[in-house]
């Protein structure tokens, strides 16, 4: 074999070699264990970033791994490839969207490729075609007929500049995560779908989700929100009119000193209509987003209707505040307020002036002070009637009671989740399979799929649909619908596509029964509700239309960690700064690595230290893969995102660590280079002298480690596994050489197999193992190997190490002293001293205390 490592042509080779035998095609084998792997897939935004790399290569190492096992493994990839981002970037570009996505597919897809991931590409999908996106039509217009999707009017994020709905988390301080546009609350009409009928469904079932990360299933059950109240009628003072009202506190109602309703509420649109200060403020209110999260946050502004409420037990009236912590959209969009015991109604009653009325108090106290904050926990009711005395608990129950007798409430459970609004004002996506009829009514489409016209250039004001009557004229005074689904619809179910990726008869077919579930997920913890949950949705809707016969989508879910990196910058005069890539830096660290100072080297000029940040366009502190593959090749950019630190963890990149990765494999080559025909000629470990022992007692227990550590995904353990194999295989002087050699190298390129590949795949058979690694048996632990005549103690002479024994295995503790204190080194430093204590810890040192 060649002396020198040519990663360029190693990878070349071993990549052709897969693609001539097919090798990572899927085909159904119900005499199989079948294994689907399968990592988020990608949006087509050109390029790959190292996020990409160490995403996908986490899925590769574990489907290479499972298929190394012997299982049938399908590990597929395609294309997120609908969205605003395509839109924008299309503008930029003066292009049609559908242009600007399939050269990035071309050229991403080529990208992944050449990093030697095994896919199989044979069931690539795009979310942007129509033998797609046409099921996801077809289902959407089973949901119409069944009541689960509907047309609503809905308060939502409006992005004036986008000209689209925006999800809350597309709203970064009261602007669009892209267009940087203050956002409106506007209430249009949107498209929904009940995600709410599966909400308590969605809740119980991440209990059995047992191979998820705690903290994800953490915050889906925060998302979903379940909570036990009840549910109340407010009057309103001289009129039929009733105020519906929602709370997990009804101890505290006695406590109702004024009542809030959203500025979009009814009764503040009509009392706005007289009153033009409250006409002012709710228009001001129409500023902002949605979110819950930034409602907490805004400052907390009301405006009295000029109109009361009338209390459900007392009778009495409290005047009632449009505020701006109230949303439309969320329960009945009128909240009961008790300055006394909620924080925030305390402050806005601060603020207004509003009476304060406290009815808990603590259980070890008689009164409640109130006058510098509200009193929040539970605790026994005062100033509230017949119900004075009572717990929190206890009142709970008595006033649901007491309500229910008179009409006015009951008990009733409550979710924070909200139905899915799917429907976005934008060109790129799918389109909605919907009719609009003459009488304004509306009904599914019945020829499917609805093609999105795709040679339309686009220009950032508004979808182009609305202004092409050949989409959405229809005659006889029909219209299409011209929104189109938000892209989170067509991720919910790619994962299920891929299992009958080339059927044309239906949404799934029966392959989708032997894969699903997916084995093991792999993604970032930012999607960890929305897409998640949408997609844990759309499986029971599938479920429920017999298509998929499992509950949950993702039997096991891993969160790769993100790849971090120095940040330096500049801040010109007006307090603007200007991102270098560290690259471009020269710094000065101390003899701790600290960074003391730094400089461009393009100029010498200082530059100023950002921190530690992800990896990102904005931050200029990106790594470009393409570059490092072409320098180092795949297997070291795929070991070192590998090596450096596990899966779940954030990696810190560091230049000197790849060129680290880079050695190791050069320093395996070298050693399979300089002792191939050795190699070759090794036969099965037999007859061997001491020094063989050893080096497989190292290399035996090396591999028992490191097959544990592919259980639980931890691969940065396996590489320093395999490093430390190699370094005993490279200092091994023994007449059985040739034997040791043989079995540990082996051992090495089958275990380093799904992280580098290709050089293990060239090694496997230039030294004579078989024609594919991939078909090898996954390496065994010798137990005999790990069987010791002698065990190796330190021995220390008051805490500090002296001298080094060999005893016997079987020795017992009496032995091991009397060969620790009869040794010559260790006899030098107890002297004449007595020794009043030998401690020995079982087959690692013995202490003398003298």
């Amino acid at each position: 074999m060649q002396t020198d490592y040519d990663p360029c042509a190693v990878e070349a080779a071993a990549q052709r070699y897969w693609e001539e035998h097919q090798s990572f095609k899927a085909v159904e084998d119900s005499s199989r264990e079948k294994f689907y792997c399968l990592s988020m897939f990608p949006y087509p935004s050109g390029r790959l970033h190292m996020g990409h790399v160490r995403n996908y290569t986490i899925g590769d190492v574990i489907a290479r791994y499972q298929r190394m096992l012997g299982k049938n493994v399908l590990q597929p990839m395609g294309w997120d490839a609908f969205g605003l981002p395509a839109e924008n970037a299309a503008i930029t570009h003066g292009i049609p969207p559908s242009q600007w996505t399939r050269s990035n597919i071309a050229y991403m897809k080529d990208q992944l490729k050449k990093l030697g991931f095994g896919y199989d590409w044979d069931r690539e999908l795009a979310t942007c075609d129509p033998d797609y996106y046409r099921w996801e039509q077809w289902l959407f217009t089973r949901l119409i007929d069944k009541g689960l999707a509907y047309r609503a009017k809905a308060m939502v994020n409006w992005d004036p500049i986008d000209q689209t709905v925006l999800a809350n988390e597309q709203v970064i301080d009261g602007r669009g995560w892209r267009s940087g546009a203050p956002i409106e609350k506007r209430e249009i009409t949107q498209w929904c779908v009940r995600i709410t009928d599966y909400a308590e469904e969605l809740l119980t079932a991440l209990d059995g989700l047992d191979g998820w990360p705690e903290r994800v299933r953490t915050m889906q059950r925060n998302w979903i929100g379940r909570s036990e109240g009840v549910h109340m009628t407010f009057g309103v003072a001289d009129s039929d009119e009733t105020l519906g009202i929602y709370t997990t506190r009804p101890d505290t109602v006695m406590g109702v000193t004024y009542v809030a309703v959203a500025a979009e509420h009814p009764l503040a649109r009509r009392a706005a209509e007289t009153d033009p200060a409250l006409a002012a403020f709710i228009e001001e209110c129409r500023q902002g987003g949605i979110s819950e999260a930034e409602i907490e946050t805004m400052e907390k502004k009301g405006h009295p209707l000029g109109i009361d409420a009338i209390h459900p037990i007392t009778g009495e009236p409290v005047p009632i505040y449009a505020a701006n912590f109230v949303l439309i959209g969320y329960g009945t969009g009128a909240v009961m307020a008790v300055p006394a015991h909620d924080q925030r109604d305390w402050e806005f009653a601060e603020r207004y002036g509003i009476a304060k009325r406290a009815v808990i108090r603590p259980a070890d106290a008689e009164s409640c002070d109130i006058s510098a904050a509200a009193l929040t926990d539970k605790g026994v009711l005062f100033n509230s009637g017949e119900f004075d005395g009572l717990t929190s608990e206890q009142a709970f129950d008595a006033i649901a009671t007491w309500l229910g007798e008179q009409g006015k409430g009951e008990r009733t459970v409550n979710f924070r989740l909200r139905d899915w609004g799917v429907s976005r004002q934008r060109y790129w996506g799918c389109p909605l399979p919907v009719v609009n009829t003459a009488d304004g009514e509306a009904r599914p489409e019945t020829e499917l799929p609805v093609r999105l016209p795709e040679d339309v250039v686009v220009d950032g004001s508004g979808s182009p649909l609305k202004r092409m009557p050949e989409f959405s004229e229809l005659g006889n005074g029909e219209t299409r619908e011209t929104d189109t689904f938000d892209t989170f619809f067509e991720s919910s179910w790619y994962y299920a596509r891929y299992c009958s990726p080339d059927c044309d008869t239906a949404m799934l077919d029966e392959r989708a029964k032997y894969w699903l579930p997916v084995d093991q997920y792999i993604g970032g913890i930012e999607h960890a509700v929305l897409h998640l949950l949408y997609a844990r949705f759309f499986h029971k809707l599938m479920r429920d239309e017999g298509l998929v016969d499992c509950d949950e989508p993702f039997t096991k879910l891993l969160t790769q960690g993100m790849v971090v990196a120095e940040t330096w910058y500049r801040e010109d005069a007006d307090g603007r700064k200007q991102w270098f890539n560290p690259a471009e830096v020269v710094p000065v660290r101390d003899d701790k690595g600290r960074v003391v100072s730094a400089v461009l080297e393009a100029d010498g000029e200082p530059v100023t230290y950002g921190g530690i940040e992800k990896m990102s366009k904005s931050k200029n502190n990106g790594v470009d893969p393409q570059t490092l593959t072409e320098r180092y090749g795949a297997d070291t950019v795929r070991l070192y995102t590998m090596f450096t630190s596990p899966p779940d963890q954030s990696l810190e990149w560091n230049d000197e660590g790849v060129e680290g990765a880079f050695r190791f494999i050069k320093r395996l080559w070298a050693l399979a280079a300089a002792e191939a025909e050795t190699i070759r000629a090794g036969a099965a470990p037999a007859d061997l002298d001491e020094a063989a022992k050893a080096a497989r007692l190292e290399i035996h227990g090396a591999l028992k480690k490191a097959l544990f550590d592919y259980q639980r995904n931890q691969f940065n353990t396996v590489v320093s596994g395999c490093m430390s194999m190699v370094n005993t295989l490279y200092r091994l002087e023994s007449a059985a050489r040739a034997q040791v050699l043989r079995e540990g190298v082996s051992i090495v390129l089958r275990l380093l197999g799904p992280i580098a590949p290709h050089v293990t795949h060239h090694l496997w058979r230039d030294l004579g193992f078989g024609d594919d690694i991939l078909a090898a048996p996954w390496p065994e632990v010798d137990e005999s190997a790990l069987v010791q005549d002698c065990i190796e103690y330190v021995v220390q002479v008051n805490g500090k190490v002296r001298a080094k024994i060999k005893v016997a295995a079987d020795a017992d503790k009496v032995a091991i002293e009397a060969a620790a204190l009869a040794d010559e080194h260790a006899r030098k430093f107890i002297g004449d001293k007595t020794v009043r204590k030998v401690i020995v810890v079982p087959k690692k040192l013995v202490n003398i205390v003298a």
